[in-house]
């Protein structure tokens, strides 16, 4: 078997990825910031990250920040591994990140390039939000009484541990480019999302559609972040709720 490193091991989708590599037998190491013994801050490199690579076959590269640093930190990963002598870099992005213009998007689409042109094997693979992300937004929405949604809008959540095993799954074969997107098995309006959630965790909202301003709105409103003719996901949000909330109780807490 071979020996894999998986960047940002121990966030959401690193460390299920990490879980399933091992149960097929592969040597795995944890890249994070402070997981030893490879605690490494890709953004800043440095002879640790050299430590880390040394013998590595793989990267699946999963780190990430909204917060920004993801193409500094792709710079010297890349830049390691090639000293390395890794054969296969995988990277995971997100769906729409060359139709939507967002920040945070922008960012994932400037890796991709950095990957694709690193002069390494090198897998791409685009998934669309996870459902707790979903989840994560909904939750700050519902603070108030009222419940602002953007009006038109739609998104296709996808359960984080099928990411994890398509990842796992092009890791421990040969480089392929950029796969087919992997989409969850729904595209659903927010409304309707936001409606699940509300009753998964007992809170009770008024729903108000808002139409917003902005090239990523538009963005979002034409369904560029959306894969429905990759809906091959099987896990639905309200599985997903149910399984997190239960009879709501969390919810409400929160």
């Amino acid at each position: 078997m071979t020996t894999i490193l998986v960047t940002g091991g121990t966030g959401t989708l690193g460390r299920l990825v990490t879980e399933r590599l091992r149960a097929d037998g592969h040597e795995v190491r944890v890249l994070s910031r402070h997981a030893q013994p490879y605690a490494v801050d890709l953004r800043a490199g440095g002879s640790a990250l050299d430590v880390a690579l040394g013998g590595v076959d793989t990267v699946v590269h999963c780190a990430t920040s909204p917060r920004g640093g993801d193409e500094q930190a792709a710079t010297n990963l890349i830049a390691a591994a090639r000293r390395a002598g890794v054969g296969h870099l995988v990277y995971i992005s997100i769906v729409g990140v060359d139709r939507v213009p967002l920040g945070y998007y922008r960012s994932k689409l400037a890796v991709e390039r950095l990957v694709q042109e690193s002069g390494l094997g090198w897998t791409v693979l685009r998934a669309t939000q996870f459902h707790d992300l979903v989840v994560q937004v909904l939750q700050a929405l519902a603070k108030p009484p009222v419940v602002l949604l953007p009006a038109r809008v739609c998104d296709q959540p996808v359960e984080v541990a099928e990411v994890a095993e398509r990842l796992a799954e092009l890791a421990a074969g040969a480089p392929a480019g950029r796969v087919a997107d992997l989409g969850g098995p729904e595209v659903r309006t927010f409304e309707s999302l936001a409606r699940a959630y509300l009753g998964a965790t007992g809170r009770r909202r008024a729903v108000v559609k808002v139409p917003l301003a902005g090239k990523a709105y538009r963005g979002f409103r034409a369904g560029g972040h959306l894969a429905p003719e990759r809906a091959v996901g099987k896990g639905t949000f309200e599985e997903y709720l149910a399984g997190r909330f239960g009879g709501g109780t969390d919810g409400r807490r929160g």
